[in-house]
């Protein structure tokens, strides 16, 4: 596939490196174009860097990869307002959590996932790779099972199939929540995951396991 990827931080290295690694290209398009050359030529051969504009333009799936506050500014600079992302699957990774608390930044019944899709006109954003550590995708899985399981939400079933295609490629096994209705919900996971680790609990201990 060819994959665009907004930013330019740890979880676009992570899954860049993930991605060239099983076979697909990939364009960096970040606010600095330094940084964007810096990790296309950290991730080598497979890998370009480009405008954030050019780096969404005419791919199979793009990867949101900014902090949650910075989506506004690189959905402009990627032209998401003029339709550019239409038709594409739109990856939203984001956690809108107050740090060290885990309460949503959202408004009241709002999400970050419906928030792009309001930013982004005719994308087929799909909610994932959201609840783990970046490192956890940088390396190939040692006993060939799945790292984690990636929960996703979205509308489009071409989208939710490429993105779980993209999933598996960095050792995940994609597993479809709901549509984009429910994704909320799993934006709290987030929240629940991100409190419990800053109170020093390990969240694996409060997830019953179904036998």
């Amino acid at each position: 596939m060819r994959i665009g990827i907004l930013g330019t931080g740890t979880l676009a290295a992570a899954l860049g490196e993930g991605w060239i690694r099983a076979g697909h290209e990939v364009w960096i398009g970040g606010r600095s174009q330094v940084k964007a050359g810096k990790l296309a030529e950290r991730l080598g051969r497979g890998a370009l860097a480009a405008t954030p504009r050019e780096a969404v333009t005419g791919r199979d799936a793009v990867l949101l990869a900014v902090s949650w506050d910075g989506v506004g500014d690189m959905l402009g600079l990627a032209g998401a307002a003029d339709g550019v992302l239409a038709g594409t699957p739109l990856i939203d990774p984001t956690n809108a959590v107050a740090h060290g608390v885990g309460d949503l930044l959202t408004g009241r019944g709002e999400s970050m996932a419906m928030r792009i899709a309001g930013l982004a006109p005719g994308a087929h954003v799909v909610k994932a790779f959201h609840l783990f550590p970046a490192g956890l995708w940088t390396s190939p899985a040692d006993d060939g099972r799945p790292r984690a399981t990636v929960a996703m939400c979205g509308d489009d079933p071409t989208a939710l199939r490429i993105v779980g295609e993209l999933v598996s490629d960095v050792g995940g096994a994609p597993a479809t929540l709901g549509s984009l209705d429910r994704v909320r919900q799993l934006e709290e996971v987030a929240g629940f995951v991100i409190g419990l680790a800053f109170a020093g609990v390990d969240p694996n201990s409060a997830v019953p396991k179904v036998s």
